[in-house]
């Protein structure tokens, strides 16, 4: 096993050198000028030829004017100069520096990401402690008026939007019921103590409608998936040899049958789990959350590359790792599976 994640972890290395990489050609190959952007705001008070002048010293500053193999590497920190200067690259810990927040990276990234982590993880544990019994349930009771109309139900839900879900939520709980504030993720105009429990109760009471939606959207895939893997499993000959051997019905579905089809959904499970360090765009734009997903949307309307290739480079570290944590658990769950090889 030792052996196996120390050849996975350097896969995760070259792998993430390559895509490391491309993303920054890509983004690189759009049409922009950071340094035009950040001279913009003195061109009306600067001549021609000033403006030029430092528009021309900006450019070499910011290793505009070399090629773009050189600014990769000194973005990634493995670059040295000439004379012998070492820059701090993503390696060291330099994510670079936001041109839109005016401040670095890693210091835009923290609160967005702390948010993102806070509501994902409630929304994620919500939606598994309903879809994983509701899926069993229906798996059990097969073809039966619940099960079909679960699947009525979730086959909507399925389909339909994740923002069109959100947006039918906040007519019914913000405008006809008004139970919950439209957006934001505290009381306007409140003040409260760093850290005072007043504060965190009206995060909490704006971040629900935004949990709940988020729940909601997450049922129909999961709750079938687990149906599906179930129903399998429980078709299976070790399940009518456990039942003829006098086994309890709760022995047979949760010790045998849910522990082999647990192989198959614990992909999504953990996929689940990853997503919560990314955010949703969509939930998080519509709501007007700070987290991971807006704080991405911003920086591309901004042409913010660098805030953006580090968020990039951040969801590329966590699916790498997550990948290799999945064909870890996969042994884990069933002796069967080998990953040593």
């Amino acid at each position: 096993m030792g052996k196996y994640i120390l050849k996975r972890c350097v896969y995760i290395v070259v792998v993430f050198l390559i895509v490391s990489f491309m993303m920054y050609m890509l983004y690189n190959l759009i049409p922009s000028d950071p340094a035009r952007a950040e001279l913009e705001p003195l061109r009306k008070d600067l001549k021609p030829d000033e403006y030029l002048m430092r528009y021309e010293a900006l450019r070499a500053e910011m290793g505009l004017d070399d090629p773009l193999i050189i600014r990769y590497l000194r973005w990634m920190g493995l670059w040295t100069d000439t004379d012998g200067k070492t820059f701090n690259g993503l390696l060291q810990g330099n994510f670079g520096y936001s041109n839109f927040y005016k401040t670095d990276v890693v210091s835009t990234i923290i609160s967005p990401m702390s948010n993102t982590i806070f509501i994902n993880i409630f929304s994620t544990i919500a939606a598994l402690g309903i879809t994983i019994p509701l899926g069993i349930f229906c798996a059990v009771h097969k073809n039966g008026k619940f099960d079909q109309s679960t699947q009525v139900v979730t086959m909507l839900g399925y389909s339909i939007p994740i923002y069109i879900i959100a947006l039918v939520f906040m007519f019914l709980f913000c405008v006809v019921w008004r139970i919950f504030p439209v957006m934001g993720m505290k009381t306007a105009g409140a003040t409260y103590a760093p850290g005072s429990w007043e504060e965190f109760t009206d995060m909490l009471y704006h971040i629900a409608l935004p949990v709940i939606v988020m729940t909601f959207g997450s049922l129909g895939g999961m709750t079938r998936y687990v149906r599906s893997a179930m129903i399998e499993a429980l078709s299976m000959d070790y399940i009518r040899t456990a039942r003829a051997k006098g086994l309890r019905e709760k022995v047979v579905i949760y010790s045998h049958a849910w522990r082999n089809a647990l192989l198959p959904i614990i992909t999504s499970i953990l996929g689940w789990f990853l997503g919560i360090f990314g955010g949703s765009v969509v939930i998080e734009n519509t709501f007007s959350l700070s987290g991971m997903g807006k704080l991405y949307w911003i920086g591309l309307n901004n042409n913010d590359f660098e805030l953006v290739l580090a968020i990039q480079m951040f969801y590329s570290i966590v699916s790498l790792v997550g990948a290799l944590l999945i064909d870890i658990s996969y042994g884990l769950v069933d002796p069967r599976v080998r990953v040593d090889k």
